[in-house]
């Protein structure tokens, strides 16, 4: 009797959720595959409770997820930082704004056939992103980690080009974001964005060699396309991505390696 009970009760939860799906509203996010989609599928059924059913779109790079955004195609996004998506707007004259942030997620120094710095070879080859603000992002560590000098006010605009002091004579190897944990086993060390690093199987707090503070200044956001900033679908992935809940998961799935910002 009492797993008779038991088959009816989950049955009318599942029926509940059912119902709850044929009346929502769909919404389409585009996101990186870790840690942002596994964050978002995380807030689904959260998400169904007040409403709208989630359709999560992976996507490998950092361009098509914004230009699918301005396009309509997606309802929002969620994969980058704030300094990504001033630079992305500016060279693409898309119209995209910033919602709300979510998360951190520390960028890290991984060996390839290197060792440790410390132990720094003359002339190693140093892999970093090749997109503006992440090439930026990753020479500032380098140079918190005593490997470079930079031009004084070369900041989140930063190239190899503005290196003035370079004592380890290491060859700064530019590569997209997403080939950077692959080329690992052909380059010394390699500065690696956090989703990219995680979706390698990588963990940035236990198997890097250096790793940013944690006041670094590159939160992770949902965005929209201007004007959808104050739509009630926003409000909604803003109180279920803010919530305890969603902060108990990124504490509990990424040990640190993802650190909520809310």
């Amino acid at each position: 009797m009492k797993k008779f009970v038991a088959f009816v009760l989950v049955l009318v939860f599942a029926l509940s959720l059912s119902n709850l799906a044929l009346a929502a509203e769909k919404i389409r996010v585009g996101a990186s595959p870790s840690p942002h989609a596994e964050i978002l599928n995380a807030a689904k059924d959260a998400l169904l409770e007040k409403g709208y059913e989630l359709e999560v779109v992976e996507f490998t790079d950092y361009i098509l997820p914004n230009t699918a955004t301005e396009s309509g195609e997606l309802d929002a996004n969620y994969f980058q930082h704030l300094p990504y998506l001033n630079d992305f707007n500016e060279q693409n004259g898309t119209h995209l704004v910033s919602a709300f942030g979510v998360h951190i997620e520390p960028m890290a120094v991984f060996a390839g056939k290197g060792d440790t710095l410390e132990n720094l070879a003359e002339g190693a080859t140093i892999a970093v992103p090749n997109d503006t603000t992440n090439e930026a992002r990753a020479l500032l560590l380098l140079e918190t980690l005593d490997i470079i000098t930079l031009k004084e006010g070369a900041g989140v605009t930063a190239t190899k080009l503005d290196i003035v002091e370079n004592p380890y004579n290491v060859n700064i190897l530019e590569a997209e974001a997403a080939q950077l944990p692959l080329m690992l086993p052909d380059v010394d060390f390699a500065v690696i964005n956090g989703n990219y690093a995680l979706g390698a199987g990588l963990n940035p707090i236990e198997d890097s060699v250096a790793i940013e503070g944690s006041e670094s200044p590159y939160l992770n956001v949902v965005v929209v396309k201007e004007g959808n900033e104050n739509e009630p679908y926003v409000a909604a992935l803003k109180e279920v991505l803010n919530s305890e809940e969603i902060r108990t998961f990124i504490n509990e799935t990424y040990g640190g390696a993802v650190v909520a910002a809310f």
